[in-house]
């Protein structure tokens, strides 16, 4: 998870409106200073029919994780893999990426609604829906919160959509330009995290599997230069600690681990990580020395009976 900058406070919002086994190729992962205990379960059950994509973790062990059955928000406590709906969601609803404030609200990406909903985590109520697109023809995937802004993705469309993160401001929107080429009827831009300096973003395109940089002041977008693999094919939720980056790539059942030079302008592969506990895993948050990922099951029946879990690897 990313430091945030200076944002508007919460009043403002409010008032308009053992581990498992892990195979793992050279070389150590990063110390962090906070580590949750090793007693915590490293797998833990949601509803059945949940239909996981996005999980964010804030400060305090819990994990917030959107079903894209119906835009519902589930919550569970780390430390004990325990868990309840705080938000009901709605039919027609879906919740993709989502990411927690420093302030204990959730901005919610809508997927194919085309809408950012803003959510209490606390209280579970929806605070304010922010109609990002039209209803057909985009995908609204994932966020970044940065600045005074939440970052959307549109992964059928080269543009990301910039949410206030307070009462006052318009959506704004940026064009992608550049280096960037979207590509018809397939998911390009998916997962977004800021740049280590703090002036732009990261993208993943998951097809043909990309990262970009992207200057927030003008939409341009420059190809990350790869050392050690030719592609991040399947690439879906991004997390950085520091100039570490974490690239979830869904269908290969596995987390590229890479070393970002001080501009985020090459990525050098330093291992990936694995774990047959992988069922199509989708994004991943952090906590302490732990990486929390929700397997979204893409490959499997997805009824209202079919089984999910998130689970817990080391980093």
């Amino acid at each position: 998870m990313t430091r945030n900058r200076p944002r508007p406070s919460r009043r403002t919002v409010l008032g308009g409106a053992a581990l498992a086994a892990l195979t793992v190729a050279a070389g150590p992962g990063p110390v962090q200073a906070a580590a949750p205990g090793y007693a915590w379960p490293t797998e833990f059950p949601l509803p059945d029919g949940w239909l996981p994509e996005g999980i964010t973790i804030g400060a305090r062990p819990y994990a917030y994780l959107g079903s894209r059955a119906n835009g519902a928000v589930y919550r569970t406590d780390l430390r004990t893999g325990e868990g309840r709906i705080v938000h009901e969601g709605g039919t027609g609803l879906a919740a993709i990426g989502l990411k927690l404030d420093d302030d204990g609200l959730l901005y919610v990406a809508g997927g194919g609604g085309g809408t950012a909903r803003i959510v209490d985590a606390r209280t579970g109520r929806l605070l304010r829906t922010h109609r990002l697109t039209e209803a057909t023809g985009h995908f609204v995937n994932d966020v970044v919160l940065h600045g005074d802004r939440a970052w959307f993705t549109d992964s059928y469309g080269p543009v990301l959509y910039g949410v206030p993160r307070g009462r006052r401001g318009e959506v704004r929107t940026l064009e992608l330009t550049g280096d960037w080429e979207q590509t018809p009827d397939v998911i390009n831009a998916n997962g977004i995290v800021t740049t280590p300096d703090g002036r732009g973003l990261i993208l993943v395109r998951s097809t043909p599997g990309e990262l970009h940089r992207v200057s927030l002041r003008t939409g341009r977008a420059t190809r990350i230069g790869l050392v050690g693999a030719d592609d991040v094919v399947n690439g879906d939720g991004l997390v950085r600690v520091g100039r570490t980056l974490y690239v979830v790539q869904n269908r290969r059942n596995l987390v590229s681990v890479w070393d970002l030079d001080a501009r985020a302008g090459r990525a050098t592969l330093r291992r990936t990580i694995t774990d047959p506990r992988f069922d199509v895993p989708a994004t991943a948050a952090r906590f302490g020395d732990r990486l929390y990922l929700v397997n979204a099951r893409f490959t499997s029946p997805q009824t209202p009976e079919t089984t999910f879990t998130a689970v817990a690897v080391d980093r």
